[in-house]
């Protein structure tokens, strides 16, 4: 044995996974076939998001952001922490009594959540479209600079001494209690974990994964221009619904006074070459909430692949005999757009059932074994 658990993956959910195993007095020992904070984590928004699509994303995206919240006084500067809350906007009546009901339900469940009537929003967002109809202001909501962050869980957190990073490693198969390299060199551990991403389909096939293509675009420095992480409210029935080629608008303010914008979802390519049709649908959606946008000067653009479920939750737990592929495997992969939202609490999730510990919010909804020989069971 080499470690106590082996990780397959360096990004956001790898690290998180790493970080609170090695907590718990793990030692942990982490490969990647790239570097650290790679993948999904380098290509996202870092928006750390609480989210309502189901009970189970409800309470899992809830759970972390309150633990990041708990962990971001740790943070360094170059981690770019910053709680600026998410604005839904609605565009219109429909979308405003969307917002209404969205409230309601975060009320519900404890989260602070601010209806903002049409002119508070252009108050609090005055380069929105003067025509939008209102907003939902979450005010703890946050963002991270994602890469650095799986960094400072890997080599600054607490427990760090207990974790070895291997990187330009890549494996080319697991079991329950190795991975092989591709070198052909195998390590063992009493535990593997799977949290490579969309990378996971190439070790376990039968994975129920599909690899969802999105563009971002960031802007030259404009300080101030918006204040809150902006989502059009048409957003999470874009995000979690649609089939084919879609936009919505989501726009964050970095601290650098940049101005990320997204976002759109593809399900029909593996290219990750920009695409410009597909990036002007993006944009010119967003100069719909954005009247400002088209007079800015975009500086770069990039492509990144979400790792995405049949019912849009992540595989949380360990493959079992009646799955079909490496079984005994642990997994925490498929967190499509909520990767870094969720890492953390997915961290506790799988670490609590390794060690046979209480979990704060049920495991049961993410378990792997709902796709059993292809059956969804939620």
């Amino acid at each position: 044995m080499t470690a106590d658990a082996l990780i397959v993956g360096a990004g956001i959910v790898g690290a998180a996974c790493a970080a609170e195993l090695a907590a718990r007095g793990m030692q942990v020992e982490v490969l990647d076939s790239h570097g650290i904070g790679g993948g999904a984590t380098a290509a996202g928004m870092g928006h750390i998001v609480v989210m309502n699509d189901s009970p189970a994303e409800f309470a899992l995206s809830a759970y972390s952001r309150d633990l990041w919240l708990e962990l971001a006084p740790q943070l360094r500067e170059r981690d770019a922490f910053s709680r600026c809350g998410t604005l839904w906007v609605a565009a219109d009546d429909e979308e405003w009594q969307a917002a209404r009901a969205m409230h309601d339900a975060f009320a519900a469940r404890g989260v602070a959540a601010q209806l903002l009537d049409s002119a508070a929003l252009r108050a609090a967002e005055p380069a929105l479209a003067p025509d939008m109809a209102g907003g939902l202001r979450i005010g703890h909501d946050s963002i991270v600079y994602a890469p650095t962050a799986a960094e400072w869980l890997l080599t600054q957190s607490p427990h760090a001494m207990n974790i070895r990073v291997r990187l330009g490693t890549p494996v080319s198969a697991v079991d329950a209690q190795s991975v092989t390299q591709a070198s052909g060199e195998r390590r063992c551990a009493a535990h593997v974990i799977v949290a490579n991403g969309i990378g996971a389909q190439a070790l376990v096939p039968s994975l129920p994964l599909q690899p969802k293509k999105g563009h971002l675009l960031i802007t030259d420095r404009y300080p101030g221009l918006i204040r809150h992480q902006l989502l059009e409210l048409g957003y999470i029935k874009s995000a979690h619904h649609a089939t084919g080629t879609s936009v919505a608008f989501n726009a964050q303010p970095r601290p650098t006074g940049q101005v990320l914008i997204g976002s759109s979802r593809q399900f029909d390519t593996t290219d990750p070459a920009v695409e410009m049709p597909v990036l002007a649908q993006m944009l010119q959606r967003a100069a719909r909430y954005l009247p400002a946008l088209p007079t800015l000067n975009g500086i770069r653009a990039w492509t990144g692949f979400r790792a995405a479920t049949p019912d849009g939750l992540p595989l949380i737990g360990r493959m079992d005999a009646g799955v079909k592929g490496a079984t005994g495997v642990w997994l925490a992969v498929g967190h499509e757009g909520l990767g870094v939202t969720t890492s953390l609490a997915t961290a506790k999730l799988l670490a609590a059932q390794i060690t046979g510990d209480a979990t704060a919010i049920p495991f049961e909804p993410y378990l792997p074994q709902r796709f059993t020989e292809g059956v969804m069971h939620v």
